[in-house]
């Protein structure tokens, strides 16, 4: 491992941390050890040296007189924020001492970790702490917050996170961007759709307000909240009854494609204008618009996903590409995410086996204040990190309400002294990205990047990795996964001969390149997928079987008489 962190003066390749699909590789400039501009690199085949100003200005965060030095101890109300500074060894002591009497007295089910990707590094997010709370036998958290919902939904379609190269959309000549304000949270996609507007594509954007993309847009739609599935299967009664599919791609690769010809005909332009908003005209012409342009790409964001029937909305929008043959064209398709292209050895990194058959309970994070407040038996320990739950958890009343127990053990570990480190007993010191050893997988373009500590850690600060490995050896677990270093970690995790994509990548070839890309050497198709069928499911049995409508299907908004309104940021 190359020691950047001791070096003095330099110029050093990084990553972005922050959760974002770019992944923006990033060169840092140091000056006495400190940094002092964080820089785009320009050598990255994707983000090319552009960056955000939040990561441009990522030295105030890093340096900022507020960050913890120390580990705390409260000596206050709980939420007054009143501490006093603790060696490492009583922090350790008090935290461990306590989740040994809790164990004897009712169980490691009463202890829960919370957690999510304040730092998308791998090691940080799921790595030793996944296997410290798996060999305890604690509770266990379900991290749906995001994305879960519209995830689950595009892998019922296609049968894995992954869509098209996105470098490749250069070719694009019809760009749909659906749900997602690419401007500010997918610059770079956003950078490609203009240069291939140049050669003469056409970027559409469907959205309930007309944000930056809307405005750039050559075409915006604006469309009612939770209604895009409606509008997608008006596409598809459009595309099927004018004969702009493809037969042979649908005969080929996909299931259920005569089923939904059947299905979408109910779906008639004049009642999805009345669903949508979107006027009957102009369901015609984008339909039209779609089924006569290839390659025509389809950018599926979160937004449209955060609803009671977004999972819905998001498995029918990604059947479009089939019906028109999208995914035979250099350009054409769709992404959601591309995280399967980049999927490492999970079990390698996080060590599932360590449960030793147990199946302890787990909970949804979004119901984070419920499981305070309800649960039975109670949970008596929090540990939290990578997440500030006191303003971003759903029902944040309940949850302050819940932090506020007396009875709850709460551990923090941040940068800085949260909103939720007020409520904390023992609040411990996190390091920075740019202080940690990591491996990053961007979920849009197919680029894995090496994080090497670049800076010296802030004060007594201490990663992810290293604060669970102290909290292992407390508690007396000497298995040797616990020991394992951050390199160990991550040669683990890139040794995965079940991923085609990364047969070339591992730990050496990465430390020296700091980037590789994914080896793609063909499209999704002609190949099987990992569906039941190996094909493009447009019908789904395993859906039916889950409860659900086994074609796409809009399912309407559950509203709610006594608050009719939505916010719409």
């Amino acid at each position: 491992m190359k020691s950047f962190a001791t070096q003095q003066n330099g110029i050093f390749k990084s990553v972005c941390s922050l959760d974002c699909p770019d992944q923006c590789g990033l060169l840092i400039h140091k000056k006495d050890g400190k940094i002092v501009r964080v820089q785009g690199d320009p050598d990255h085949p994707v983000t090319a040296g552009n960056i955000c100003n939040k990561v441009r200005n990522m030295t105030e965060r890093i340096y900022d007189e507020k960050r913890l030095t120390t580990p705390l101890k409260r000596t206050g109300a709980k939420g007054r924020a009143i501490f006093e500074p603790i060696s490492w060894k009583e922090a350790i002591d008090t935290i461990t001492s306590r989740w040994k009497q809790l164990i004897d007295e009712e169980g490691a089910e009463s202890i829960l970790p919370y957690s999510f990707y304040g730092n998308m590094g791998k090691l940080t997010a799921e790595g030793m702490d996944r296997r410290f709370f798996y060999r305890m036998g604690s509770s266990q958290l379900e991290r749906t917050i995001c994305s879960k919902a519209g995830s689950e939904g595009y892998k019922y379609t296609m049968g894995i996170s992954a869509g098209i190269d996105p470098e490749e959309t250069i070719h694009t000549k019809l760009f749909i961007f659906w749900g997602i304000n690419a401007v500010s949270t997918n610059m770079h996609q956003i950078t490609i759709a203009q240069k291939a507007r140049k050669q003469g594509a056409k970027i559409v954007v469907i959205d309930v307000h007309k944000n930056q993309t809307g405005r750039l847009a050559d075409w915006f739609i604006p469309i009612k909240p939770g209604t895009d599935s409606a509008l997608a299967l008006g596409i598809m009664h459009i595309l099927f009854k004018e004969n702009l599919h493809d037969e042979a791609f649908l005969s080929e690769y996909t299931v259920g494609y005569e089923e939904l010809r059947e299905h979408v005909k109910q779906y008639d332009p004049e009642k999805v204008s009345l669903i949508t908003g979107v006027s009957t005209e102009d369901i015609y012409q984008l339909a039209r618009m779609y089924g006569e342009t290839s390659p025509a790409f389809i950018r599926i964001g979160n937004g449209l996903q955060h609803h009671d029937n977004g999972g819905m909305i998001v498995r029918t929008i990604a059947c479009l590409p089939a019906i028109t043959g999208q995914w035979l064209h250099t350009g054409g398709g769709a992404i959601k995410h591309n995280s399967g292209i980049l999927e490492y050895n999970t079990n390698a990194l996080q060590r599932s086996d360590l449960l030793k058959g147990r199946t302890p309970r787990s909970f949804n994070m979004n119901q984070l204040g419920k499981v305070l407040l309800e649960t039975d038996p109670p949970i008596r320990s929090l540990f939290i990190y990578g997440t500030n739950p006191a303003v971003v958890a759903p029902e944040a009343n309940k949850v302050r309400q819940g932090l506020l127990r007396e009875d709850l053990f709460t551990v923090v570990h941040d940068l800085f002294l949260t909103e939720t480190a007020a409520y904390a007993d023992i609040v411990l010191p996190a390091t920075s990205a740019f202080e940690n050893t990591d491996f990053y997988t961007s979920y849009w373009h197919h680029y894995i990047q090496l994080q090497q500590p670049v800076i010296e850690k802030y004060g007594e600060s201490k990663s992810n990795t290293e604060v669970f490995r102290l909290l292992a050896e407390a508690m007396g677990f000497t298995d040797k996964e616990l020991k394992d270093s951050d390199e160990e970690l991550i040669r683990q995790a890139l040794d995965h001969p079940d991923n085609p994509y990364l047969t070339e990548i591992d730990y050496d070839s990465l430390s020296k390149h700091s980037f590789m890309k994914a080896k793609r050497e063909k499209p999704l198709f002609p190949g099987e997928l990992p569906t039941p069928s190996g094909k493009i499911e447009l019908y789904s049995e395993k859906m039916k079987q889950a409860g659900f409508p086994a074609l796409p299907t809009h399912t309407p908004l559950t509203c709610d008489d006594e608050y009719p309104f939505m916010y719409v940021p």
